[in-house]
């Protein structure tokens, strides 16, 4: 992916971003932000589904010690989310954020802003600008001679310019609409505007679990599979857990990474004589214990066997009443249709 390859890399905390490295996973959390110990167990849960930084909202000065505390214990880097006052960026850098989040065009002005990447130089951090569709600069968003997508981009690119002029270059670049397509052309945008500025992906205020996937996922999957991307967040309003999976599930449809097991299953139909819909659901819930990135089919029929799954680990093909679990395209067992699951399993145990 030459795009992403050919973008300056930056570290949060031990996790590299840009230059290359893999795509990182992003989430944030929604706990309430003085809560240290609410704070800390959501970050242990993504945690072990797969985040590799974390975001965490700074509303008020009087949230900085309980973010001190967080970042201190976090397992995970931690990025400070600020808007409205600099003050609060400068004091996050100061008490261990590994990168801050700002928005120059909320943040006050040049002047904060530059209070802002001197902390952030002194600490060592990166800063991700951050652009939004609801918060372009007023001039900007009334120019009729520009799309929204190149306003975004327009907007990114003067802030970028004005951190160089500073001679700060550790940024990552965020430009986010809830519009999918103007999401794409954004970043488009900005890929051949900034070739050497990491950027970071997402589609803000994309929905509850079902839409935001889905509306994630279209944005997103043609964003990385043109190598645009050097890490992604898939906004749900939902569990934050829920996000770093759907994030790990693009990035393994799109053979970017893989951490977690793929579900190859076949929609039923006629021919198949078991009750497929609740095997496949049982194999999925028993999946998310899995930390592995195997393969694992569920196959209604001898249609859909051994044969359309070969590249499959392992995997079942339904007859009737019953099932064939297999290994690498070869039958292994065969097994009545209560068993499956537990025959499933017990086969993945032996790879």
């Amino acid at each position: 992916m030459a795009l992403r390859d050919a973008t300056r890399q930056v570290m949060v905390g031990d996790v590299p971003v840009g230059g290359g490295a893999p795509v990182a996973v992003q989430s944030m959390l929604n706990a309430p932000a003085k809560d240290v110990e609410a704070n800390l167990a959501q970050i242990e849960a993504l945690a072990q589904a797969g985040c590799e930084i974390v975001r965490m909202a700074i509303p008020q000065r009087s949230c900085l010690d309980a973010f001190q505390e967080v970042c201190a214990a976090s397992p995970l880097p931690v990025v400070a989310d600020v808007h409205f006052d600099a003050q609060i960026a400068i004091e996050a850098a100061r008490r261990g954020a590994a990168k801050l989040r700002v928005n120059p065009g909320n943040i006050g002005g040049w002047g904060p802003t530059d209070a802002v990447i001197d902390a952030a130089r002194e600490a060592g951090i990166p800063i991700r600008v951050g652009v939004n569709a609801g918060s372009l600069d007023d001039a900007l968003a009334a120019r009729v001679d520009l799309s929204l997508p190149q306003k975004l981009a327009l907007s990114a690119c003067q802030y970028v310019e004005h951190f160089h002029q500073r001679g700060f270059y550790d940024i990552v670049v965020s430009a986010k609409a809830h519009d999918v397509p103007v999401t794409i052309e954004t970043y488009r945008l900005l890929a051949q505007q900034l070739p050497e500025v990491p950027l970071h992906i997402g589609v803000t205020e994309a929905g509850t679990a079902f839409q935001g996937i889905i509306k994630s996922a279209a944005g997103l999957g043609v964003l990385l599979e043109e190598g645009i991307g050097d890490t992604m967040r898939i906004s749900l309003t939902d569990d934050p857990v829920k996000e770093v999976r759907a994030c790990w599930t693009l990035l393994s449809a799109l053979d970017l990474r893989r951490r977690f097991p793929e579900l190859i299953s076949c929609p039923t139909c006629g021919r198949c004589q078991v009750n497929l819909i609740d095997i496949a659901q049982q194999v999925e819930q028993r999946l998310g214990e899995v930390d592995r990135p195997l393969k694992v089919a569920v196959m209604g029929c001898v249609v859909n066997g051994p044969g359309e799954a070969a590249d499959a680990d392992i995997g079942v093909a339904c007859g009737a009443g019953s099932g064939a679990v297999f290994a690498s395209g070869k039958i292994v067992r065969k097994v009545s249709e209560e068993n499956i699951v537990d025959a499933l399993f017990e086969e993945m145990g032996r790879l």
